[in-house]
C-alpha cells in the first residue's frame, strides 16, 4: 500500500510538471515529450496519444522486466494521462518559456525518480532506461536524456528553434534529477530472480 501512494504521488508531481511544460509550450523528451509534440501539431488530446504510444514499450517490458513491473507501468501512464486530461479544468495560463523549462524540468525528474524507487516508470525511454541500468549497469539519467534529445530534435520542427533550445534545457534538467537519484534507483531496480536466491546464496556459503 505504500509503495502504491508513492506511485500515486510520483504521477502527481510528474503530470504537474508535464502542465508546466505545455503551458510554456516547452516540449520534454521520451514519449511524454513525443505526445506533446504530436499534440502540438495534430490538435489531438495529450493523454490519448500518451497512452496509445506507449503500448509497444508495454510488450518490451513484459518481457524484459517482468509483470509487475509492466502492470504498474501501465498503471502510472494511465493516472498521468488521467491527471493530465484534467488540464481544461485549470484557468487559461502561459509561462515563459526558461521559467517553464528549469521548472519543470525539475518537477517532472522528480516525479520520475520516485516511480523509478518504486517499480514503475511512465513507459517509453523510461522503460529502456531501467532495462539498460538494470543490464549494463547504466546511468538511467543519462541514457533517458539520450532519447529525449533524439525527441526533442524531432520536434524542432513543429515547435522551433528557441523552443527547442529551452527544451534541452529541461530534459536536462530532468536527466540530471534523475542522475542524481541513480543509486537508490539501482538499489530498487535489481532483478527479481536475484533477490530471490540471495538468501539461499547467503546460507550456503556459511
Amino acid at each position: 500500500m505504500k509503495k502504491v501512494l508513492w506511485i500515486i504521488l510520483g504521477c502527481t508531481i510528474a503530470s504537474i510538471g508535464v502542465l508546466i511544460l505545455r503551458h510554456s509550450h516547452v516540449v520534454t523528451g521520451g514519449t511524454a515529450g513525443l505526445s506533446l509534440s504530436l499534440s502540438y501539431a495534430l490538435s489531438l488530446s495529450f493523454a490519448v496519444i500518451f497512452f496509445l504510444i506507449n503500448i509497444p514499450f508495454y510488450l518490451f517490458s513484459f518481457f524484459q522486466m517482468g509483470w509487475k513491473f509492466t502492470a504498474t507501468t501501465i498503471g502510472s501512464v494511465s493516472l498521468l494521462s488521467l491527471l493530465t486530461s484534467l488540464d481544461h479544468l485549470l484557468p487559461s495560463f502561459t509561462l515563459p518559456s526558461l521559467m517553464g523549462a528549469v521548472t519543470g524540468g525539475l518537477i517532472a525528474g522528480l516525479g520520475l525518480s520516485i516511480l523509478f524507487m518504486n517499480g514503475a516508470s511512465l513507459g517509453g525511454a523510461n522503460i529502456l532506461a531501467l532495462f539498460a541500468q538494470r543490464k549494463f549497469g547504466w546511468d538511467p539519467g543519462k541514457v533517458n536524456f539520450s532519447f529525449d534529445f533524439l525527441v526533442v530534435l524531432s520536434s524542432m520542427y513543429s515547435i522551433g528553434l528557441s523552443k527547442g533550445i529551452f527544451s534541452v534545457i529541461s530534459i536536462a534538467i530532468t536527466g540530471f534529477v534523475i542522475s542524481y537519484f541513480k543509486q537508490k534507483i539501482a538499489l530498487h531496480n535489481q532483478p527479481t530472480s536475484a533477490s530471490a536466491t540471495q538468501p539461499l546464496d547467503n546460507a550456503l556459503s556459511k
